[in-house]
């Protein structure tokens, strides 16, 4: 029989950690446990004095000077080039701009053009039935756009239906509810098989797991700020586009930063070589700026082994909570909705809410934010197949061994004594 896991070993793991210094990059708060990395990252220590003197002296004293002075004018390529080393990119290849949703949207358009010129026939995107909404959202404006169709499938049934007609196969690497991660290569190379073109939303694994983009041979992709990479809520997200495409197309919001020569102001579009073309608009300085910051926290772990030694621990967290799972919240009614095996698992648990409604899923977190641990919860469609989700991320810059033991305490406890259902946590915020 396995031996009951105690709060004693967890802090055994962290003492022995070699991550364990670079927690002291992040201000993190008192007393919060803090499971919600997939979301939106901590605050780095060095963001605010960084934000400070964007404010304070580039603009504040150097004002538009600082353009060339203080690099602004450069920094969607550098920060750029510093995602790059995380995600698989050479330097020149990658660029920080827009939304995600925006950046999909542009390289979205440019995959679609490429697969239509290649090959008429080529009219369907295909993405998986449970991507993340803004993703099928876009699919499916850029479909009705270029006459094309968007089709849904669960992700097991996706190889099977690429066919002649396949144009784009749209995926996150790691999904958002139940944190499967997909492999990138085999998955590229059945879509190259299939003749279609492979875009990756990278937006729960670029900082969580490693990616390769060019060994995978991807040909788009697309990835969020504020979650693993730290950037701050709402921070600038990246494109990046494989050189063989790059200059192919244009990208459909052609904007000035986009130009071969910005401040040659011509009435005429110029699409800039490469991945610059993929710039639109002026870039949100300081956004980019504490995202500069954020990304810094996970390059600081390239001496300690960068991103396998990160993607180790992360399993480490992981295998730990399900173990803990097993062991404390057998009886629950709660399951696990991630899958077991580490190599389809990104940095993420999910826990299902029973179908019956016996378990009131956002009650229980919100009971659990009040005891200073925090995850999120995902609403499903309440069947077992797609069930409303608590899910729990692990970040190994700063969560540690006893942050998981101590959730899962915190969250036999509220289950033992049922006080989610207090009514003060049944109120629904805004944003779930």
């Amino acid at each position: 029989m396995t031996e009951p896991i105690t709060r004693a070993t967890c802090a055994a793991h962290d003492a022995a950690d070699p991550l364990a210094p670079l927690r002291a990059q992040f201000a993190l708060p008192e007393g919060v446990n803090y499971l919600d990395g997939n979301s939106l990252g901590v605050l780095p220590a060095a963001t605010a004095a960084r934000v400070q003197q964007v404010v304070t002296d580039e603009w504040g004293s150097g004002l538009i000077r600082s353009w060339n002075t203080a690099g602004w004018i450069t920094l969607p390529q550098r920060v750029g080039d510093k995602i790059g080393r995380l995600v698989g990119a050479k330097s020149g290849e990658l660029v920080v701009a827009d939304s995600t949703s925006v950046n999909l949207f542009k390289v979205l358009s440019a995959a679609a053009q490429i697969a239509r010129a290649d090959d008429p026939a080529r009219t369907v995107i295909v993405s998986e039935r449970s991507n993340f909404p803004t993703d099928l959202y876009i699919a499916e404006s850029v479909a009705a756009q270029h006459g094309m169709t968007l089709e849904l499938l669960d992700i097991d049934a996706i190889p099977a239906r690429l066919g002649p007609d396949a144009a784009v196969l749209m995926l996150t690497q790691v999904n958002y509810r139940s944190g499967r991660m997909a492999d990138m290569a085999a998955v590229t190379a059945q879509a190259h098989a299939a003749g279609a073109l492979m875009l990756w939303d990278l937006a729960h694994s670029a900082g969580a797991v490693p990616v390769d983009l060019n060994g995978a041979n991807a040909d788009f992709a697309v990835g969020c700020g504020y979650k693993y990479l730290n950037g701050g809520p709402g921070a600038p997200a990246f494109c990046w586009v494989h050189p063989r495409h790059a200059e192919r197309f244009w990208q459909p919001l052609s904007g000035w930063m986009g130009h071969a020569a910005p401040f040659v102001f011509e009435p005429g579009y110029r699409p800039a070589p490469g991945i610059g073309r993929f710039l639109c608009g002026t870039p949100p300085i300081i956004g980019m700026s504490a995202l500069e910051c954020g990304v810094d926290t996970l390059l600081a772990a390239e001496p300690l082994g960068g991103m396998a030694a990160l993607r180790a621990k992360s399993v480490a967290l992981s295998e730990l909570f399900i173990a803990l799972v097993r062991q404390r919240l057998g009886g629950s009614g709660l399951t696990i909705h991630t899958p077991l095996d580490a190599a389809q698992r990104g940095s993420q648990v999910s826990l299902g809410v029973p179908p019956d409604g016996s378990i009131d899923g956002y009650a229980v977190m919100q009971a659990l934010i009040d005891r200073g641990v925090i995850g999120d919860y995902r609403a499903g469609d309440g069947t077992a197949a797609e069930p409303h989700l608590l899910r729990f991320g692990f970040t190994p810059l700063y969560t540690r061994f006893v942050d998981v033991f101590d959730a899962i305490d915190a969250l036999a406890d509220i289950l033992a004594r049922a006080s989610w259902r207090e009514a003060r946590f049944m109120h629904k915020g805004a944003v779930t």
